[in-house]
C-alpha cells in the first residue's frame, strides 16, 4: 500500500511530461490575434533620430518581423526574408530586438536588408507587449491594424506560400462583402 501512493504520483507526473512533450511550440495559441496590434513609436534603426510608429502601416497590409542579430534561428530564416522582399510582395517591418544597433547594421550589410525599414527596441518592451516568446516571430498585420497571423520561429517556405502569401492577398481584397476564404483560415491555422 505505501508504494501505490509514490507510484501513482509518478504515474500522473509521467503523463503531464509525455503531454507536454507531445505539443508543438510553434502551435501555441496567440491572444492578440484577431486584435488591434498594440501601438508603438521607436526609433528607426538606420538613423535613429527618426521614428516610426505601426500607425504609419494603416491603410496596408504587413508584416512585422521580430528579429536579431544574435539570434541563430533568424539566420535560418533570413534568406527566406531576402527573397520575400525582392518579390515586393507586401512590406515587412524589421523589429530589432534587445541588440546593439552596430550589431545588427552590420548583419544587414553583410547578408541583405529585406526590411522596408526597422526599428530598435533595446529593452524588449514592445517584444512584450506582442507577447514575443522568442526570435524570430512574425505578425502579419491588416490595413486597420489588426494581427491576423502569428508565427512562431523561423518563417519556412511552405509556411510563406501556403498561409502567408495567400492570407495577405485575400487581406489586400477583404472586405465584410468579401471575408478570408475558409481554405486561407485552414491553411494558417
Amino acid at each position: 500500500m505505501r508504494f501505490l501512493l509514490p507510484l501513482g504520483l509518478f504515474t500522473v507526473i509521467v503523463a503531464f511530461l509525455w503531454m507536454g512533450l507531445s505539443l508543438n511550440p510553434r502551435e501555441v495559441p496567440s491572444p492578440f490575434i484577431g486584435k488591434p496590434a498594440p501601438d508603438f513609436t521607436l526609433p528607426q534603426l538606420h538613423d535613429p533620430q527618426k521614428t516610426f510608429s505601426n500607425k504609419d502601416m494603416l491603410g496596408k497590409v504587413w508584416m512585422f518581423n521580430v528579429w536579431a542579430s544574435w539570434c541563430v534561428a533568424c539566420r535560418q530564416e533570413h534568406p527566406l526574408l531576402v527573397q520575400l522582399s525582392r518579390a515586393q510582395l507586401f512590406p515587412v517591418v524589421g523589429l530589432n530586438y534587445k541588440d546593439k544597433r552596430e550589431n545588427a547594421l552590420h548583419w544587414l550589410r553583410e547578408d541583405g536588408d529585406p526590411y522596408v525599414l526597422s526599428v530598435m527596441d533595446n529593452k524588449g518592451n514592445i517584444g512584450i507587449d506582442y507577447g514575443v516568446y522568442g526570435v524570430p516571430e512574425s505578425f502579419v498585420i491588416d490595413k486597420q491594424g489588426v494581427i491576423r497571423h502569428k508565427v512562431i520561429g523561423p518563417l519556412g517556405p511552405a509556411e510563406l506560400q501556403n498561409c502567408v502569401i495567400p492570407l495577405v492577398r485575400e487581406l489586400e481584397k477583404a472586405s465584410a462583402e468579401n471575408p478570408i476564404s475558409d481554405e486561407v483560415k485552414k491553411a494558417c491555422a
